[in-house]
């Protein structure tokens, strides 16, 4: 078979408990070795406590698996051991056996496909800033899968306002949390006002039931912005970006390498900030995922 839930997973499905489904790109490509352990530490913890399931996916020995052991994450968090997936590249990657990372797109994919609702990531691909159009795999797939994902809102890397545009354009719904203004990432706010906000997890679960309920064919992204204490002030991160983004111009970076070295190259440009304000941000974006889950949960099952 080449798609496979664990056990735990599984039945966590099938009897309606709340399971959040969750990207591995983040530990083989985003975070560097051993800060990405760190990372399913501090994500597993912050989801089991809430009550709910970790529903880690990638594609391992042939198959896409959805529920991964402490093992199998691992792997992934050698340096270099994974390949990066976006859903047009998981077929190639069963077939080809290669430990395969997968992004949002296949993830948010994976996850509907597994009867998951919810799934949490730290931030989502965009529209790049610059001449040529690229935009990031995650928008599309956003687009056509029905889930709700908790996010920081884009990464830090993209153009904000284009990218809020886009997700208009494709009919993705932003619900700001706490916020009336679009998170970014490592920033807690851009001046992109949003139209639709929730400052509970019921709030949000409720937007989640009648979006299910209606048939929506796009996703719902909940916005959830990084903590004060950790967030880097906008206008220093868009600098260090900037130079992030001329190192990769000269080192001719492109295709699926050019958010790893963005990541890597902006956690040197801001003395390692970066870095522990993601780790901050993953591990808080987990936690309202499962309460989101568990909200939904429990009023689907009239607790």
């Amino acid at each position: 078979m080449t798609f496979l839930l664990s056990d735990e997973v599984a039945m966590a499905v099938a009897s309606g408990r709340a399971v959040v489904g969750l990207e591995t790109s983040v530990i083989g490509q985003g975070l560097p070795h051993p800060r990405n352990l760190e990372c399913v530490e501090r994500m597993e913890t912050a989801i089991r406590g809430a009550g709910a399931t970790p529903g880690w996916i990638g594609v391992v020995d042939g198959a896409v698996r959805v529920g991964l052991e402490r093992a199998e994450l691992e792997r992934f968090a050698e340096p270099d051991a994974a390949v990066k997936v976006t859903r047009r590249d998981v077929p190639a990657t069963v077939v080809s056996g290669s430990l395969g990372a997968t992004t949002v797109s296949a993830t948010i994919w994976a996850a509907h496909r597994a009867g998951i609702g919810v799934a949490a990531t730290g931030g989502i691909g965009g529209v790049h800033p610059g001449p040529r159009p690229d935009v990031s795999a995650d928008l599309l797939e956003l687009a056509r899968t029905p889930i709700a994902l908790i996010a920081s809102g884009p990464k830090s890397i993209v153009d904000p306002a284009a990218t809020a545009e886009k997700l208009e354009e494709l009919g993705v719904a932003l619900v700001g949390y706490g916020v009336d203004r679009l998170p970014f990432f490592l920033a807690r706010e851009v001046p992109v006002e949003l139209e639709h906000r929730v400052d509970t997890p019921e709030g949000a679960a409720a937007i989640a039931r009648a979006h299910r309920a209606l048939g929506a064919q796009a996703a719902l992204v909940l916005c959830n912005p990084i903590a004060p204490e950790h967030a880097l002030d906008p206008d220093a991160l868009m600098a260090a970006t900037a130079r992030a983004e001329t190192r990769v111009e000269e080192e001719g970076v492109a295709g699926k390498a050019v958010t790893p070295f963005l990541l890597r190259a902006l956690a040197d440009e801001t003395g390692g900030r970066s870095l522990e304000a993601n780790l901050a941000l993953l591990e808080d974006n987990a936690r309202l995922a499962a309460e989101v889950a568990l909200a939904i949960s429990a009023a689907t099952s009239g607790r």
